[in-house]
């Protein structure tokens, strides 16, 4: 049987059109930065976070202003932030992960980061209890030189002085655990 060959045309158009779609889209929505976001909260007891329009828009500008020359810097501006930077991509949900993986450098006993605040401040941003509101943005940067996500955060934290969250007491919480197993 022989195949048409309109439709062998469509069957390579299609295929190619499914080859470059990109499979990280559904990672760079408010919702996947939320999700992402709220996991990392949740695991240490802290409330979560909601998307921001007014806080997504200054982290959307604020990647439109950079993305020329793929400048890798924070605003300065009036929320805290996260920064991640890919080549040439990365999405939304895996920068939220490279934050969230700072937490093995976070002593929060002693409320410090093992080898500097550059080792672990992007976590402790991200679940600083008293931030609540979200607005992140991912651009790809002019002549496709990477991509720069950039999550801001309302109120900021990394408060000197502060902590982001009360440490949890781990011998309470194990014989909590144990007093209430069977229930």
């Amino acid at each position: 049987m022989k195949v048409p060959f309109l439709y062998l045309i469509f069957a390579v158009l299609v295929a190619s059109i499914l080859l470059h779609i990109s499979p990280t889209s559904a990672q760079n929505s408010p919702g996947d930065f939320l999700a992402a976001h709220n996991k990392a909260r949740r695991a240490v007891g802290v409330g979560r976070m909601r998307w921001n329009n007014k806080v997504a828009k200054y982290a959307r500008d604020y990647g439109n202003k950079i993305k020329g020359g793929c400048d890798f810097k924070h605003s300065g501006g009036p929320y805290g932030e996260n920064l991640a930077f890919g080549r040439p991509d990365i999405t939304g949900t895996r920068s939220v992960q490279l934050w969230v993986d700072e937490k093995k450098k976070y002593n929060c006993k002693k409320n410090e980061c093992i080898g500097g605040f550059e080792e672990c401040g992007h976590y402790t941003q991200l679940v600083w209890s008293r931030s609540v509101r979200l607005g992140c943005a991912r651009v790809v940067c002019n002549g496709n030189k990477g991509t720069i996500v950039i999550c801001n955060y309302d109120p900021p934290g990394n408060v000197r002085g502060q902590r982001p969250y009360k440490c949890p007491n781990i011998l309470a919480n194990s014989l909590d655990k144990f007093l209430h197993y069977n229930e």
